[in-house]
C-alpha cells in the first residue's frame, strides 16, 4: 500500500515534467501554449457557468422543498415489492443532478442506517456506479453547442435505474 502512495505522490509531477520536456525537445513554445490552453479553458468556463449555476440552484430548491421526501413517502407502501430499499431512492434521484448533494444525502443515510447495514452498503455501491447525468450532459453538450440530446437522457435514466437495482442486489449478496 505504501508503494501505491509513493507512486501516486510522484506520478503527477513526473507526467507534467515529461510533457514539458517532450514539448521542449520538439521546440514548441511551452509557456505560450500553456497560456493559450488556459485562456480557452476560462472561455469554456464562462460559457457553461450559467448552466452550472442554474442546475445547482434547481437541485437546492428540489432538495429543500421536500419534493424528494414526498416522492419517497409515496413509494413507501411499495417497498416490499421493489427490488431496492426506499431510503436509497432519493440518493439515486439526486445523484443524477448533483454529486455533492448526493454525498450529503449519503452521510444522512449512514447516520440513520449505519455504514455496514444493507441500506448503507447499497447506497455506497450506488454512489460509486452512477454518474451526475444532467450535470455531465449540460457541461459536455453546452461546451460543443449541442442542443438536442436525442437518446442520451432516456438511456442515462435507464442506466441509473439499472444501477439502483444492481447496487441493492450486490449489497444483498455480500451482506447475506
Amino acid at each position: 500500500m505504501k508503494l501505491i502512495s509513493y507512486l501516486s505522490l510522484f506520478l503527477v509531477p513526473l507526467v507534467i515534467f515529461y510533457i514539458v520536456v517532450f514539448a521542449l525537445l520538439q521546440k514548441k513554445p511551452v509557456f505560450e501554449l500553456f497560456l493559450k490552453g488556459a485562456k480557452q479553458g476560462l472561455i469554456t468556463v464562462a460559457e457553461i457557468a450559467p448552466t452550472i449555476i442554474g442546475l445547482l440552484f434547481a437541485v437546492g430548491i428540489f432538495r429543500n422543498s421536500g419534493a424528494l421526501s414526498f416522492i419517497c413517502n409515496l413509494l413507501k407502501p411499495l417497498e416490499a415489492f421493489l427490488p431496492f430499499p426506499i431510503p436509497i431512492l432519493p440518493l439515486a434521484i439526486l445523484k443524477m443532478f448533483s454529486a455533492s448533494g448526493a454525498n450529503a444525502l449519503l452521510f444522512d443515510i449512514f447516520k440513520n442506517n449505519g455504514t455496514d447495514s444493507y441500506v448503507g452498503f447499497s447506497a455506497s455501491i450506488l454512489l460509486c456506479c452512477t454518474e451526475t447525468l444532467f450535470y455531465t450532459i449540460s457541461i459536455y453538450f453546452m461546451s460543443v453547442q449541442i442542443k438536442k440530446t436525442r437518446w442520451v437522457i432516456p438511456v442515462g435514466i435507464l442506466l441509473s435505474l439499472v444501477s439502483l437495482i444492481l447496487s441493492a442486489w450486490i449489497a444483498r449478496v455480500f451482506i447475506s
